[in-house]
């Protein structure tokens, strides 16, 4: 029996877990943290066959450039002589044109709606991440808004995607939730959404019935190669040999990937969120609140409010109060009935999320290393897609055809 090594106890590292080991493989996963935090817990929960534009796209660089600007804004690039992210941009500006749109947009739809199908089936097993299909909710308030929506929504439909189209009166009618101080929206009705916390806790208690052994606070500091593979991994803890080694390590992935001599562009997006417990009054249904970027999500009995694309460096972990009063103004603006007050320092969850200058995920089987495989750079749609990027690794490991065709997802 092959042993697989994963780097990274993330949502998408744990995904992977899961499938490799219902495939019969020996599954061992390493990170450095109590694995109790991090952006498979404190993101929206949104599943989002919907976000099939990459963050690399036509128009971006220049609202950046007027965002940048706007202590408030939804996305900032923090400034800073780096060379890092000299290339990042570089390599952001050269992907930010409709060719790789179009090419980008059918490769992500179908690996999203592979995952909504995962999701169903482990629902099936045990729903007690509270998986629901309610759709999603993109709300705008201005003209120029309400034709770049519709725009992306009649995309959307070309792809088979399911959307409703609605006025204010019929936003309205579809919220019941709440009042919204909105002239429309449109409704993707394949989204649907989890409570994240829930689901990691769900992924884990099956990780645990599948033996897989799952090394908290230990961290990698090195490797052995031999023969263009990777024979041990060296950690604080001890050296542990290993067949297949999977890197998902999210925004720390190119500081790991150095130690194999791998170059991986990938910069961290901070991002805030925070959740009000035990909601009466709240929207029913996931929504963005597009002037604003802001990601809405009832879960369960809770609500919880996220937003910001704030790209960074992982040092980074103050909390800039001026990007979650933006999050709260958006919410009292969009919905007038809520009247959410601004939270305590202590109960703002911040993460950071992998970018890619593509925008697009690697699922990808190393070309030099022939049993490294790897998985980073999900972006904001961690949880979205980890479900499919879970099963892809399973089956690119066992060298079987890919679910959907991973091209697309290249280092």
């Amino acid at each position: 029996m092959k042993k697989v090594s994963i780097i990274g106890g993330g949502i998408i590292g744990l995904c992977s877990a899961y499938y490799l080991a219902k495939e019969g493989y020996e599954v061992v996963v390493f990170d450095k943290s109590d694995m109790n935090d991090g952006c498979s817990y404190g993101n929206a929960g949104m599943i989002v066959p919907s976000h099939i534009i990459p963050l690399a796209q036509p128009g971006m660089i220049a609202q950046g450039i007027k965002w940048m600007f706007d202590s408030q804004s939804p996305f900032y690039v923090k400034p800073r002589l780096n060379i890092d992210l000299m290339n990042w941009g570089l390599q952001f500006y050269k992907h930010a044109n409709l060719k790789h749109v179009e090419k980008a947009m059918p490769a992500l739809c179908d690996l999203s709606l592979l995952s909504k199908e995962l999701y169903q089936d482990l629902a099936k097993e045990n729903n007690s991440f509270f998986y629901e299909e309610k759709g999603l909710l993109m709300l705008y308030k201005t003209d120029k808004t309400a034709e770049e929506i519709h725009h992306e929504g009649k995309l959307a439909e070309d792809l088979g995607l399911e959307v409703d189209f609605l006025s204010k009166e019929e936003v309205s009618h579809l919220e019941k939730g709440t009042a919204t101080n909105v002239i429309g929206g449109v409704h993707y009705k394949s989204d649907a959404h989890i409570y994240p916390q829930k689901f990691m806790q769900f992924i884990k208690d099956e990780l645990g019935r599948l033996n897989v052994k799952i090394h908290t606070q230990t961290t990698v500091v090195d490797f052995f190669l031999k023969n263009n593979t990777v024979s041990e991994i060296i950690t604080d803890k001890g050296n542990f040999s290993t067949d297949e080694v999977v890197l998902a390590t999210g925004s720390w992935s190119p500081h790991i990937a150095k130690k194999l001599n791998i170059n991986i562009s990938i910069l961290p997006g901070k991002g805030y969120s925070f959740t009000l417990k035990d909601q009466s009054h709240k929207p029913s249904i996931p929504s963005i609140l597009c002037e604003g970027k802001v990601a809405v999500t009832p879960m369960n009995h809770d609500i919880r409010f996220g937003g910001t694309m704030e790209i960074t460096h992982t040092n980074d972990i103050k909390i800039n109060q001026n990007r979650v009063r933006g999050i709260l103004n958006s919410i009292n603006d969009f919905y007038p009935d809520l009247k959410i007050e601004m939270p305590k320092e202590q109960d703002i969850w911040f993460g950071f999320r992998p970018c890619t200058p593509s925008g697009m995920p690697i699922i990808a089987k190393d070309k030099r290393l022939k049993n490294l495989t790897v998985v980073t750079g999900h972006a904001m749609m961690g949880l979205s897609l980890a479900p499919a990027t879970g099963k892809l690794v399973s089956e690119i490991i066992s060298e079987k055809p890919t679910s959907v065709d991973t091209q697309m997802f290249q280092l």
